[in-house]
């Protein structure tokens, strides 16, 4: 199996990232969401390498087959881990990828990193440009909301999972289906996850202020936002980028929940096959 290191965490312990390499051409790191993996990419990372392009996915720190430290379940952090990915791979005019929690991880790199060896990103369902409801956010989602999701996890996190992957994928909206197989495939992959760092992402998607970092992103940008996506609305994220980056590309999908990735996944392959392209 393929590891990078990306350092020590705090006790001093080795923090490992697995990833996937797939194809040649032009490369292409796909960043996973919250509470998921890498392998969330099924249909794309087996798509994309037909288009002439490289195809990278890693486990976050704390998912799937990656370390799972304690700490370090900030967007400080994960940027960086990005940034040993990158540079083990030696990777150039890279286009990120990044859906849900991970298109904050694109942010946070693009500010604290200077954009190094990225050419184009592209927010796929993310959460920027800032969640939480705040004096200054009024627009954002009540603390309590994200109160609920950690107590739902702390409580039975396999129940909470397998329900939430319900939403995720919006189950009984009318024009939507997805197998009984692909929510239990989800929940699996959400279960391989610490409960640390299920929860302490929980804390840093909705809570972390984007808005100053979306300023550093002046590469060609792809924006993709389901229109039924009730688990990040485009209203308070999507919308909001879009006016914070005025020369991006925004595509709505329509009638399109959060996991679109699997219910649009062929219009999704599309067009990050063409945005690739340039």
């Amino acid at each position: 199996m393929n590891f990078i290191s990306a350092g020590k965490d705090s006790s001093g312990r080795q923090v490992k990232l697995f990833y996937q390499d797939w194809g040649h051409g032009k490369p292409v790191v796909l960043i996973h969401g919250w509470p998921v993996t890498s392998a969330m990419w099924e249909y794309q990372s087996a798509e994309l390498p037909k288009h002439g392009l490289r195809v990278v996915a890693y486990d976050r720190r704390g998912f799937g087959q990656s370390s799972k430290p304690w700490n370090g379940y900030d967007y400080d952090s994960f940027a960086d881990d990005l940034k040993h990915l990158l540079d083990e791979l030696d990777l150039q005019d890279v286009m990120l990828v990044g859906f849900s929690m991970g298109g904050g991880e694109i942010c946070r790199y693009m500010s604290r990193h200077k954009g190094a060896r990225v050419a184009r990103v592209a927010l796929v369902g993310a959460v920027p440009p800032f969640l939480l409801k705040t004096a200054d956010n009024p627009e954002g989602v009540d603390h309590s909301v994200f109160d609920g999701i950690i107590d739902g996890i702390d409580k039975d996190r396999p129940d909470f999972l397998g329900n939430f992957g319900k939403l995720f994928f919006g189950v009984g909206v009318v024009g939507t289906t997805v197998s009984d197989a692909t929510l239990q495939w989800t929940t699996n992959l959400a279960m391989q996850a610490s409960h640390r760092a299920t929860v302490e992402c929980v804390r840093a998607w909705s809570a972390t202020d984007f808005r100053k970092d979306l300023a550093s992103i002046t590469v060609p940008t792809l924006i993709i936002h389901g229109d039924n996506d009730s688990t990040v609305p485009a209203a308070i994220s999507a919308d909001r980028m879009a006016k914070a980056l005025p020369k991006a590309e925004y595509k709505r999908y329509k009638d399109a929940p959060h996991g679109l990735y699997v219910t649009h996944k062929d219009e999704l392959t599309r067009d990050l096959a063409v945005f690739a392209k340039g």
